[in-house]
């Protein structure tokens, strides 16, 4: 075991986990196990394609502060743009803010830090579930339940991580799980029904009269 007080890594030496086929996610805060703060880095591969999605905070109300540490990007903050090349910040204070981010250079990467004022920090759901997909595109199912049981753990009652649960488990061929999980996700958030109507990843268990949403069920 490390007992030092610190770590270090290269951003070469963080996972490299895709989230579209030209951006890469690579989780600083679960390498390090940061618990007092959020932060990530994004990782684009082409000129003009998107390093930050478009989206605001209001959900978590989160204070955000951007930093490009290599190649250029081109911010949308507020509708106003912002030209961000290697070294510049972007705080963005109010969570109502809308704000988006291309790369114009290829291999730019951003680094993402962000949090609640005046409360204790808590991981976002979300990157269990995009941990968890890279097992699931290497068809490591056990070690995709593993992150995503870790997640619910902290968040239990999150509607995306059940719902993306039940989607590895019925992936895995664990029908009773995925049932039981699919079924809970339907009671906390209305939306994962809407979700499951078309997702192919539930295929394999739609047919069991125990599927949510069956007239039998």
């Amino acid at each position: 075991m490390n007992d030092r007080p610190y770590a270090t890594a290269h951003l070469s030496e963080l996972d490299s986990v895709p989230v579209t086929e030209s951006l890469v996610w690579r989780p600083v805060r679960r390498r390090f196990g940061i618990e007092a703060f959020g932060v990530n880095a994004y990782t684009a591969a082409n000129a003009g394609d998107e390093i930050v999605e478009d989206h605001t905070e209001e959900t978590y109300l989160h204070q955000e502060l951007y930093f490009v540490v290599q190649g250029h990007a081109k911010f949308t903050v507020g509708g106003e743009e912002v030209d961000a090349p290697a070294g510049t910040f972007v705080f963005i204070r109010d969570p109502a803010t809308r704000r988006h981010a291309v790369a114009t250079e290829p291999g730019s990467t951003v680094l993402a830090m962000g949090g609640r004022p005046g409360e204790p920090f808590q991981e976002s759901a979300w990157e269990y579930s995009l941990a968890a997909n890279a097992h699931v595109k290497a068809r490591d199912y056990e070690r995709a339940l593993e992150v995503m049981n870790e997640g619910l753990d902290r968040h239990p009652d999150n509607g995306s991580l059940l719902y993306n649960t039940a989607c590895f488990e019925a992936a895995a061929g664990r029908r009773d799980d995925a049932l039981a999980h699919l079924r809970r996700a339907f009671e906390v958030d209305p939306r994962t029904r809407g979700w499951a109507e078309t997702d192919s990843d539930l295929d394999s268990i739609r047919d069991d009269p125990e599927f949510p949403g069956r007239p039998e069920a």
